[in-house]
């Protein structure tokens, strides 16, 4: 129960924090806009974004609404069977920032489903501009590979690499 709550909560946090900050950036800039935001470092650089990341299919907005809300659909199925804090984390930080620009797709111009969703931090050297919802997307994505790799499953239980022991079939026997 305990990680089902966390699933709810990170995905709240980042939803709200999402929409608070692109309420704030829209308030305030004029699109096209570049200020600097930690000096040179971040900048907020206000754009409306129909496409996915870097404005890949600009032209399938919808595709990526129907994407998005199948992938909300199997995040919210899937939770149930969390029983990890650390899974509960991923599973917060993806559907809260699914969520976060699935909103932009569905309630923002030109129209539902095919709303365009508001992107404003740039970094330096960096081609993107992103928004909080991205952020917490590729967090949950950083998330996933580490616990992967540590081989921490979705109930909370850890699969352990066994280190294989030479048997004897598997030394040489002639030596030269």
């Amino acid at each position: 129960m305990r990680a089902l709550l966390l699933v709810g909560v990170v995905a709240v946090i980042v939803f709200v924090l999402d929409q608070g900050a692109k309420a704030l950036v829209l308030a305030n800039l004029e699109y096209g806009e570049i200020v600097p935001f930690i000096g040179e470092l971040v900048k907020l650089h206000l754009v409306s974004n129909p496409g996915a990341a870097f404005s890949i299919g600009a032209g399938s907005t919808w595709i990526f609404a129907i994407l998005a809300s199948l992938v909300v659909v199997a995040l919210v199925v899937f939770s149930g069977r969390i029983r990890s804090l650390g899974w509960a984390c991923v599973f917060g930080l993806l559907l809260g920032g699914t969520t976060g620009n699935l909103f932009d797709r569905l309630f923002r111009e030109p129209g539902f489903g095919v709303g365009h969703v508001i992107d404003f931090f740039q970094l330096y050297a960096f081609p993107a501009i992103f928004n909080v919802a991205d952020i917490g997307i590729t967090s949950a994505m950083t998330l996933f590979i580490i616990l992967t790799l540590r081989g921490i499953n979705l109930d909370g239980t850890r699969t352990l690499r066994s280190k294989k022991k030479p048997v004897e079939a598997d030394v040489p026997t002639d030596t030269p």
